[in-house]
């Protein structure tokens, strides 16, 4: 069995975090007289159980993420040839992850029906397939939760595991309004997560360029500033044209008319 071949064997114990150097596992191997096809067999048997670890980590994270597990929303089920534009080389390089990687903010604006909510869950859901933690949000359901939060006075948790995920997606900003204590969280969100360590980004959508998203939050321009925070390194893309939806709708035109009713002198026996 070649040296490529134990290393493969190596990575799959890896994976297993079964802390194994390739010489302890050669003089095993010869210490009990296994033939190539015995190696052969046990790299085949670590290689399954290492994907199937990874196959498993992946699910979890497409779990915790809230994105669809029902027909999921991915790069691959993108209809890429329905853009176009000069920059649309910019978009079909999204799933390299590199804007997470760079710590790059992504923005996709839009009418409804653009592909901007599709787009938003592919970037996550490739996060996830890198085994990359990733959470989706509606800013709706984020408001509610910083109110909940206050309510039971445990703002520090909630903000904390918002700042954990690699990628947090925050869909459908403009929505509604935040009042004042909700403002403050959500830019203390911002703040962290713009100083965390490792990979990282957020991944944001809206109907309405981010100059008007200052509306929506009740505060001072001391504080609604940190918008621009958000925007410092980031990849706005801004999406127009015909909406994506009903593209499979079918609509079939029918005509009752009232008919009389016709009664049977004879009776029918259903069996």
């Amino acid at each position: 069995m070649s040296e490529s071949n134990y290393m493969g064997l190596i990575r799959s114990l890896e994976t297993l975090k079964i802390n194994l150097l390739l010489e302890e596992f050669a003089t095993f191997a010869m210490e009990n007289g296994f033939s190539e096809k015995d190696i052969s067999a046990i790299d085949r048997t670590f290689s399954f159980l290492a994907q199937r670890k990874e196959q498993m980590t992946v699910d979890m994270m497409l779990r915790l993420s809230r994105l669809p597990r029902r027909n999921p929303k991915t790069f691959d089920n993108f209809r890429f040839d329905d853009v176009s534009g000069k920059d649309v080389d910019r978009l079909r390089s999204l799933p390299s992850l590199s804007a997470l990687h760079a710590h790059k903010s992504i923005a996709f604006i839009g009418p409804t029906g653009t592909g901007k909510t599709h787009l938003a869950m592919a970037f996550g859901h490739e996060c996830c397939r890198q085994k990359l933690k990733t959470y989706f949000i509606k800013m709706s359901e984020l408001n509610d939760m910083f109110s909940t939060a206050r309510r039971f006075g445990n703002e520090g948790k909630v903000i904390g595991n918002l700042v954990k995920p690699s990628c947090l997606i925050v869909d459908e900003v403009g929505h509604c309004v935040f009042d004042a204590e909700n403002t403050r969280l959500f830019f203390d969100l911002v703040g962290r997560r713009y100083n965390k360590e490792g990979s990282f980004n957020m991944v944001f959508t809206s109907n309405t360029m981010p100059g008007t998203w200052r509306d929506k939050f009740n505060e001072d321009d001391s504080l609604l500033c940190a918008l621009d925070r958000i925007f410092d390194d980031a990849m706005l893309f801004k999406l127009s044209g015909q909406s994506h939806r009903g593209k499979r709708l079918e609509t079939i035109a029918l005509t009752t008319s009232r008919s009389k009713l016709s009664v049977s002198s004879e009776t029918s026996t259903i069996d």
